[in-house]
């Protein structure tokens, strides 16, 4: 049987998965605690930020600017540029550096 090469485009795209994933997770953080943390109490105590409810203006309006910014910097920094087409058998040793002298 053939020694099958594994390919390192799915590890790269598992490892912007799990960034992504995570990202997100923190957001959901940020927005439930705001939400349900300081929304939780009686409407006549509520504090307001330019007329909103403090609750909804930090985890709508401020969450999800900074969730963008995040995800612009995870972009920018993290992912790489993968081309989608198969890699031909000379490329491929090429990177891996096997037939080289």
């Amino acid at each position: 049987m053939e020694k099958q090469t594994k390919d390192w485009r799915f590890a790269q795209a598992n490892k912007e998965a799990l960034f992504t994933l995570g990202a997100y997770a923190l957001y959901f953080i940020w927005w439930y605690v705001c939400s349900y943390g300081m929304g939780s109490g009686d409407p006549e105590e509520y504090e307001y930020i330019f007329g909103l409810p403090e609750w909804f203006f930090y985890s709508c309006i401020v969450g999800y600017p900074l969730i963008t910014i995040i995800l612009w910097g995870l972009v920018r920094f993290k992912f790489k540029h993968m081309p989608l087409e198969e890699e031909s058998e000379d490329e491929i040793s090429r990177k891996t550096g096997e037939g080289q002298s």
